[in-house]
């Protein structure tokens, strides 16, 4: 009872929806025929329409309540070490201990030491000082060097505060829903249209951490741990690094971490789907058309203004009848309930009331 008084005090809320957000990211060409768009467009144009029909496609694949998350990402640029030179080009020790590194890289076929030594440009300068004054001078040694390398970025990833995959995180759960009900392909397409929305230095430290944990989990004649299976220590070593998502359970998070490094070579390929999307959308803006009306997608109806409102009115309408029935004929109400919420309906709206009752309103007492 209390619930249905309190609805005819309730203050009208305006929540932001989904449609309203999704209105201030669209690209839509100006109506007026005056406006002319170049044959060029400009980079921040096709940079926005990747990420618009980005977005898009990622919402037919993974349920989200609200697009917040994606429209206020704020790109986190990590400070990566740079060379650095003093006055008089005087080189530092450090600088040099990263170009020998770089070089012994150069030198090498072994696939682990290369995706390994690339990891390296984005740990602090003791650390490198350290891998870099234990290079074997023996082959035989190169084994304990690969523990020693890979020791040392599992410690740096380890005390990582902040997850490479930290934008927009209720994705996790919807891409971690896809993979528990086997949807592989969705899934797969889903984590590149994710991994597509990183700014553009977290993609490409995400891409050689993920190079290397795939390298390093798969590599049978390198043991990582005695008693563990590499992927597990693998794994276990980076997972916090990745995704440390709160929401999202222990058991899903291990899904969605193995699934990255099973998969490492395509999760970063730019799907067939969005590269139509985009393509469509550039040539509609070229020609001065609606794009919305050739991408090939829609989230609604779409309705002009007038049947917009007409549509609202009659829902509205039909409801508060809806309504006005359900307190008339409740047989639980006493008359006295009854007639307060008959009588506060009444103060509200007098049409539909009036229209409800018809010629029994002479009989109401409100």
């Amino acid at each position: 009872r209390h619930e249905k008084s309190m609805l005819f005090h309730s203050t009208p809320v305006k929540p932001e929806s989904l449609e309203d957000l999704w209105e201030n990211l669209s690209l839509k060409p100006a109506n007026t025929p005056q406006v002319n768009i170049s044959d060029s467009l400009s980079r921040r144009v096709i940079n926005e329409v990747w990420q618009e029909q980005t977005i898009a496609r990622l919402l037919q694949l993974v349920d989200l309540p609200l697009l917040e998350s994606l429209l206020e990402h704020q790109e986190i640029r990590p400070q990566l070490p740079q060379p650095r030179k003093g006055t008089g080009c005087v080189i530092t020790s450090n600088y040099l201990d990263r170009e020998i590194l770089k070089a012994f890289s150069d030198s090498q076929t072994d696939e682990w030491l290369s995706a390994a030594i690339d990891c390296l440009e984005y740990l602090p300068d003791h650390m490198v000082v350290d891998i870099s004054r234990n290079l074997p001078d023996q082959p035989d040694k190169a084994d304990t060097w690969k523990l020693l390398l890979f020791e040392n970025i599992g410690r740096y990833y380890g005390q990582k505060k902040e997850p490479l995959l930290s934008h927009a995180s209720e994705i996790h759960s919807g891409i971690a829903e896809l993979l528990v009900n086997g949807k592989m392909e969705q899934s797969l397409e889903a984590v590149q249209l994710y991994l597509k929305l990183l700014d553009s230095q977290v993609r490409e430290e995400f891409r050689r951490l993920l190079y290397f944990m795939a390298v390093a989990a798969h590599n049978s004649e390198l043991k990582l741990q005695k008693e563990s299976d590499n992927r597990m220590v693998v794994k276990r070593t980076f997972c916090k690094a990745i995704i440390n998502n709160k929401t999202l359970s222990r058991g899903k998070t291990d899904l969605l971490i193995l699934f990255l490094v099973d998969h490492q070579k395509d999760v970063l390929k730019i799907p067939g789907t969005l590269h139509k999307m985009v393509s469509n959308k550039l040539v509609a803006l070229q020609k001065g058309q609606d794009p919305s009306k050739i991408t090939g997608y829609t989230f609604c109806q779409k309705l002009d203004e007038r049947e917009y409102r007409s549509n609202t009115e009659k829902t509205t309408k039909d409801e508060l009848l809806s309504l006005l029935k359900a307190i008339d004929e409740d047989s639980k109400l006493s008359d006295k309930e009854r007639k307060r919420l008959l009588g506060q309906f009444h103060s509200s709206n007098p049409s539909i009331f009036m229209q409800y009752f018809g010629d029994r309103v002479t009989n109401m007492c409100v």
